[in-house]
């Protein structure tokens, strides 16, 4: 199979495409735009494969995406604006890059007669769950603009499969880390602030609660609905590891052998939802599931960062 994947020079989709040339003879073609949080240096161990191609283009250009996209069997759509502070300090990128972006990825599909096209949600377009998980057929109650225009990129994804036919698939996955995550992001910069003897800057009272998803799992789960997840339908994919943001900066303090001294208190994040939580049944019914704790996945993250500083230190407070 040949497999077309937008964003994949940022966190997840390279380690995605990490993972399908290490599990599978399949042929990947990135498709990228390389904005702040994408860079050729996160596919620096791959780019001498003979079943690796990089194309520099921007998924706001039909015409582009059009010409790169023939001749592939499957597309993998997971560029996006993703952090949520920038945001709430500017919404026009997100609007036009989830929402416009993503509708000229599946529109190209759909002309192109694309045999499978998978579309990278988030949890956060379920809103702030305070009980329970949330489940593919919840409501959506996206709170930030970051997750409204996923909740609307999700949305037309689904409406050329339901107008038009065409096979488009939905994942929705909870919080990822692990190697080559933007240094913004949280435990890439409580690592590297560690690392360097920084305090840690704590949201708030330090409660709100994320399921931690280590992104290897996360592609294993991707690659399992691409492959096998039934047309027009959304997969949720998170590992039960539900866990206060004070509870993880304890764990990164306990592997680094540091105390209370490394944390600073800073004033939360507008409208910061309390919990997110995802229903996984129905991905578990596929074949998924995890393979590590979330201790052990975060042992592994700070080596990484540890063992990298060539890759994260040039990235650092980069706007």
């Amino acid at each position: 199979m040949k497999q077309f994947i937008t964003g994949a020079a940022g966190f997840i989709g390279s380690n995605y495409v990490r993972y399908i040339l290490e599990h599978t003879d399949d042929e990947v073609t990135v498709f990228d735009a390389l904005t702040y949080a994408g860079n050729l240096s996160t596919l620096k161990d791959v780019d001498d494969s003979p079943r690796f191609t990089f194309v520099k283009g921007n998924i706001c250009d039909p015409s582009a995406i059009a010409e790169v996209m023939k001749g592939h069997d499957a597309v993998v759509h997971f560029a996006a604006e993703s952090h949520v502070d920038r945001s709430i300090d500017g919404s026009e990128d997100f609007i036009l890059t989830n929402c416009f972006g993503t509708n000229v990825v599946i529109d190209a599909a759909r002309k192109l007669d694309i045999g499978r096209v998978l579309h990278i949600g988030t949890d956060e377009v379920y809103g702030s769950v305070e009980v329970g998980s949330s489940l593919e057929t919840d409501p959506l109650e996206p709170r930030s603009p970051y997750s409204a225009s996923k909740a609307g990129s999700d949305l037309i994804a689904l409406a050329y499969h339901h107008t038009h036919g065409t096979p488009v698939l939905v994942t929705r996955c909870t919080n990822n880390f692990g190697p080559y995550q933007y240094p913004e992001k949280a435990i890439p910069l409580f690592t590297t602030n560690l690392i360097d003897g920084k305090k840690i800057p704590l949201y708030g009272d330090g409660l709100n609660e994320r399921d931690w998803l280590y992104v290897d799992d996360h592609c294993s789960g991707v690659h399992l609905v691409l492959t096998k997840g039934t047309v027009g339908e959304i997969y949720n994919i998170g590992a039960g590891n539900e866990t206060p943001n004070r509870v993880l900066v304890d764990k990164l303090l306990g592997i680094f052998g540091v105390g209370e001294e490394m944390v600073q208190y800073v004033e939360d994040r507008k409208g910061h939802d309390r919990r997110y939580s995802v229903n996984i049944d129905k991905i578990t019914k596929l074949g998924w599931k995890k393979t590590r704790t979330l201790d052990e996945a975060l042992q592994e993250t700070v080596q990484w960062y540890r063992d990298n500083r060539w890759w994260w230190e040039p990235l650092k407070g980069k706007k």
